[in-house]
């Protein structure tokens, strides 16, 4: 079918390296990403800065307070405001635009990884801009309860050989405080694989990547 020689290295996972990909963002007031946690103590970059040790309750000059370590993530007051992130997740404070943004750190490896939801189930998402689409395995479209088997099939080359695949639309996608409706996806059979933040989800963002961060800002 033709939209599946649309479907470009759907297996896998890239860092954004083009220079056409990465588009001005707005002017962020404050960045905040968790790098590591510890009892009580939390480690985080602020504004693409070095890593930082911050203690329970300790504030920096950026406005930034610790306020609770959790077991897989940490509760922060950013300039008055509370939040709660987890580990390898960011977030921005805007004073230039009300658009939703979200910032992502890169792990060791150099892929972004977030936690995000898709029809309201919670899901971990590589972001891939060499997939066209969002795909998923089709383990996790059950769990999601997305009911696929009566969609458009086909099947796809990756890594690990031919696998089916059916085309979908997903009803909501959330990352951080950006949440998008009808986003198409694909559902790919026994597949191990993560979720991959597809092209059907990031060409509707502003992309900046400043070193090992990346700012990804609703355009609509």
């Amino acid at each position: 079918m033709n939209w599946l020689h649309s479907i470009a290295r759907i297996a896998t996972m890239a860092t954004i390296t083009a220079a056409g990909l990465l588009c001005p963002a707005p002017a962020l007031a404050v960045d905040v990403a968790v790098v590591g946690l510890f009892t009580n103590k939390a480690v985080v970059q602020i504004n693409g800065g070095p890593p930082r040790t911050l203690s329970t309750n300790q504030k920096t000059a950026e406005g930034v307070t610790l306020l609770a370590v959790e077991r897989d993530g940490a509760v922060f007051d950013i300039e008055g405001r509370r939040h709660t992130l987890k580990m390898g997740q960011a977030q921005s404070t805007s004073t230039a635009s009300s658009r939703a943004s979200v910032t992502l750190a890169a792990n060791p490896q150099g892929h972004f990884i977030t936690d995000g939801q898709i029809n309201g189930a919670a899901v971990r998402f590589v972001v891939d801009t060499g997939a066209t689409l969002i795909a998923l395995s089709s383990a996790d479209a059950d769990r999601i309860g997305i009911r696929y088997r009566d969609a458009p099939t086909g099947t796809v080359n990756t890594a690990n050989g031919t696998a089916m695949a059916w085309r979908v639309r997903l009803d909501t996608v959330r990352v951080g405080d950006i949440s998008l409706n009808n986003i198409d996806a694909l559902v790919m059979e026994n597949q191990s694989m993560p979720v991959l933040l597809g092209m059907s989800f990031l060409n509707r963002m502003e992309m900046k990547r400043d070193g090992q961060s990346m700012v990804l800002t609703k355009r609509f």
